[in-house]
């Protein structure tokens, strides 16, 4: 992806419309994934970082609405809505759900590029973002690399779950996150018991004494939260 280029992912159920988006997308100047539905999405959010969603309503299993509600607890990245049904009240369901703008089908793809620039032009550039290098005791995080560094030893190697769990705790430091919502977060059969485990290995790796942390902290009957220098 070419840098600068503003990143979009969109998420529709129906594949002529989501590759039609995304090549229009593209020709635009706009770097394009495509989900399929929420599940599928979630796994993109955990893998990358998104100027702007572009969300289908009517989905299967899990509405745009519902997902974009989910979503908001923890992301303020811009979203975009699109459905099949524009009256007035569906609207302003979509903007309390969390929406940035509402586009009702059908619509014209130059009014679409309009208002994706539109609606980056409003946002700060590093909105819905935290500082991209996280710093505990000795370690360095590069939340965009995925990285994990010791500052005398250089790269430590972590798991895909590893890195998910400090990109996800390190996108909002000090936010306590419930074993439940981690799980959520992070997919792929994980349960509260496979959350503590997780954060018990990964202690090892970053914390000085990992019966006793410091950075990475439980909050006693609620959850886990990072906490960086």
């Amino acid at each position: 992806m070419v840098k600068d280029c503003p990143h979009i992912l969109v998420i529709d159920d129906d594949l002529r419309l989501r590759n039609l988006l995304q090549r229009y997308l593209q020709e635009n100047g706009f770097a394009v994934s495509a989900a399929r539905d929420a599940e599928n999405a979630r796994m993109f959010l955990r893998q990358y970082q998104f100027n702007l969603l572009i969300i289908d309503v009517m989905m299967p299993n899990e509405s745009g609405i519902e997902f974009l509600q989910k979503l908001r607890r923890d992301s303020d990245v811009p979203a975009l809505v699109l459905t099949a049904m524009g009256n007035t009240s569906d609207r302003i369901i979509g903007l309390e759900a969390g929406a940035d703008d509402y586009l009702p089908k059908p619509f014209e793809p130059k009014e679409l590029v309009l208002r994706i620039n539109s609606i980056l032009r409003r946002v700060p550039a590093n909105s819905g973002q935290s500082e991209q290098i996280l710093n505990f005791g000795g370690f360095v995080y590069d939340l965009e690399k995925k990285e994990l560094s010791s500052k005398e030893n250089g790269l430590v190697h972590i798991t895909p779950v590893e890195q998910a769990i400090l990109s996800t705790l390190g996108a909002k430091c000090g936010q306590i996150f419930t074993r439940e919502r981690l799980a959520e977060i992070l997919g792929a059969g994980q349960n509260s018991r496979s959350i503590d485990v997780q954060i018990t290995r990964l202690r090892k790796k970053i914390e000085k004494d990992s019966k006793n942390p410091r950075y990475l902290q439980t909050v006693r009957g609620k959850g886990y939260m990072l906490l960086t220098e």
